[in-house]
């Protein structure tokens, strides 16, 4: 250096550097595309999980497309195009219901009530269980066992049974099922999230938050909830099997919204056309089939995502 040169600022070598240039939203940015990537290539290992998204994207492709290839009128009772319990044929590959309508056409448009009820309702659970367990193993005295005791006897109680109830004295709509559903499916969700938020507050970093001046709200939004997000995600995948099972049961036992169509609706469609005694087969299957695949490819993609994010099973880093 040259006699009178001024010496460079202190970190300015440093600031010319790509990773010291980044500002601290573009660094969480990067951070968080890095932790994408790594989850989706452990996620390609679980060969049961890349089975069950494959069969989900193709069932979310045929609800989507629906519209388009099967259109709204396929519900239609006065227009049907066929004749009551035609078996399947060229015309009709699945056969046709009792009052003539075609079956594939129904369940196709069957499978845009069904996947939205039980996604809805899967994330309403879990939404209520996170905020529940996140609360209550944050404040923890008394306001934690008034709600561990509300979340017991929800735990106890038949789910089924609460939601049947619910139905019963609410309007007969897909809204009062989300709800159904929703409200008496969470507390098993909610003791997860309350077991993982104790584990995570008794971390020294969190003493560090508080010792700082970080509120309530601060230590649960942003060191809780993170950490406690990798199971309400593996929860969530799995809620949605529980919950379009759990609308498929509401509505073969006609407690569903009779204006719409849906896989236990067409159940119970069949049901009260006496499907079962005369052997119509094909009136029975395609649906119960439909619920079956949909509710194994859930659990299968749930696993998988808990394979990979539980870090006590040796797959995340």
């Amino acid at each position: 250096m040259t006699a009178g040169a001024t010496p460079p600022a202190p970190g300015a070598a440093e600031a010319g550097t790509p990773g010291a240039a980044a500002g601290p939203r573009a660094l969480a940015r990067r951070r968080r595309r890095a932790s994408a990537a790594r989850f989706w290539r452990q996620y390609r290992t679980q060969r049961a999980g890349l089975a069950g998204l494959t069969a989900l994207a193709l069932f979310a492709l045929v609800a989507l497309t629906a519209p388009l290839t099967v259109g709204s009128g396929v519900a239609g009772v006065t227009d049907a195009p066929g004749g009551p319990l035609e078996a399947p044929s060229g015309a009709f590959p699945l056969g046709t219901d009792r009052f003539g309508r075609d079956l594939l056409g129904l369940v196709v448009w069957g499978s845009r009530v069904s996947l939205l009820v039980g996604l809805l309702a899967a994330v309403l659970s879990v939404v209520i269980g996170a905020v529940v367990g996140v609360t209550a193993g944050h404040f923890r005295g008394v306001y934690a066992t008034v709600l561990m005791r509300i979340t017991d006897w929800f735990l106890v109680m038949p789910a089924l049974v609460l939601a049947i109830a619910l139905t019963t004295v609410m309007s007969r709509s897909l809204g009062t099922v989300v709800l159904a559903i929703g409200v008496t499916s969470w507390p098993t969700t909610a003791r997860l999230v309350r077991a993982q938020t104790l584990a995570v507050e008794s971390r020294p970093y969190i003493e560090r938050a508080r010792a700082l001046g970080g509120g309530h709200w601060h230590v649960m939004t942003r060191h809780v909830l993170p950490n406690v997000m990798p199971l309400v995600l593996a929860q969530t995948t799995l809620m949605i099997s529980s919950s379009i099972l759990a609308e498929a049961t509401l509505a073969f036992l006609g407690l569903g919204d009779p204006t719409v169509i849906s896989w236990g609706g067409l159940l119970q469609d069949a049901r009260e056309a006496g499907a079962v005694s005369a052997g119509d087969w094909w009136y029975l299957m395609p649906p119960g089939i439909a619920i079956a695949v949909v509710a194994l490819a859930f659990t299968l993609c749930g696993r998988a995502v808990e394979a990979v994010l539980d870090p006590r099973l040796g797959v995340a880093r």
